[in-house]
């Protein structure tokens, strides 16, 4: 479902059982084609919530819908039930691909309220530190370093940035996906990507989570993610670093041997670049204008 158009008949023959039928605090649904309709208007356009045109009916009923299926995890439910019919036919190619991807945030991004950390407790013996006062620094950076915790928002090189890790099939479509702030390491949340790969069986059984294969980059070549995949049973295609060459070489015998590399697997890595390719048609996914993660 990486179009940019209106749900086509099938795909909505496919998603209509997976949504809720009503809403216990206002009645019955808007309807959900509808709203999808308007949120992959917004997704592919970028424009803002409040200029959605008329005919996907009131904005704020398409901006509250995205948000609450954000954070119930109805969007991840909907990927799941895709992944796993795909899988049943054969459709996905389980040697896949990670990457990242640097998003530009607009400056509306920046400002999501925070949570104030609570108070200690004066009969635990606690004591309230001294609030120091913000500097001419402190007063032109955006709290939190661009926005509040756990928005995915942070400063990089590029200013406010928001980076999309991805591990994408051999078809170009994302399997998992993470979202962290844009000054994160590539390497930081390989795992954490790859603990996110879970395709449900279409009958009985455990959902699909170990891949054939994973091709990387040299941001992840270190020991750390060469050792999680070779405890999970995982061929790798992953370039050594040309100073770990150097250090291991240095050790003689002792920098054991030079981890395995295809350079034939390697070259189908640019199914991942295709998948961000993909994924940044869609322009409020190039640039981030929202300030919730």
């Amino acid at each position: 479902m990486l179009s940019r158009g209106d749900l086509t008949d099938g795909e909505w023959a496919v998603l209509e059982p997976l949504l809720p039928v009503s809403n216990n605090r206002c009645g019955r649904w808007r309807d959900h084609r509808q709203v999808i309709n308007g949120i992959i208007h917004r997704l592919g356009t970028g424009v803002q919530w409040r200029e959605l045109p008329e005919r996907f009916g009131p904005w704020k009923t398409v901006h509250k819908r995205h948000l609450l299926w954000s954070a119930d995890g109805t969007w991840e439910r909907l990927l799941r039930h895709v992944q796993s019919a795909a899988d049943a036919e054969g459709d996905i190619d389980w040697n896949i691909n990670v990457d990242s991807t640097i998003t530009r945030a607009h400056q509306h991004a920046a400002g999501a309220p925070q949570t104030p950390p609570p108070a200690p407790s004066p009969s635990k013996g606690g004591r309230r530190r001294p609030v120091r006062r913000a500097g001419r620094r402190d007063a032109a950076r955006p709290p939190g370093g661009g926005g509040a915790p756990g928005e995915a928002l942070g400063r990089s090189r590029g200013g406010l940035t928001t980076k999309i890790h991805i591990a994408a099939e051999g078809r170009c479509r994302p399997l998992s996906l993470l979202i962290t702030p844009g000054q994160r390491a590539d390497c930081t949340q390989f795992e954490l990507v790859m603990d996110k790969i879970h395709v449900p069986r279409a009958g009985h059984g455990r959902p699909r989570r170990t891949p054939d294969s994973v091709s990387a980059n040299k941001a992840y070549s270190n020991r750390k993610i060469r050792a999680y995949l070779r405890k999970r049973g995982i061929r790798h295609a992953i370039p050594e670093k040309k100073d770990h060459k150097a250090a291991r070489l240095r050790r003689g015998s002792r920098g054991g041997r030079p981890p395995s590399f295809d350079k034939a697997r390697y070259k189908d890595r640019n199914t991942v670049e295709r998948a961000i390719g993909k994924l940044k048609q869609f322009r409020a996914v190039a640039t981030r204008y929202d300030k919730r993660g």
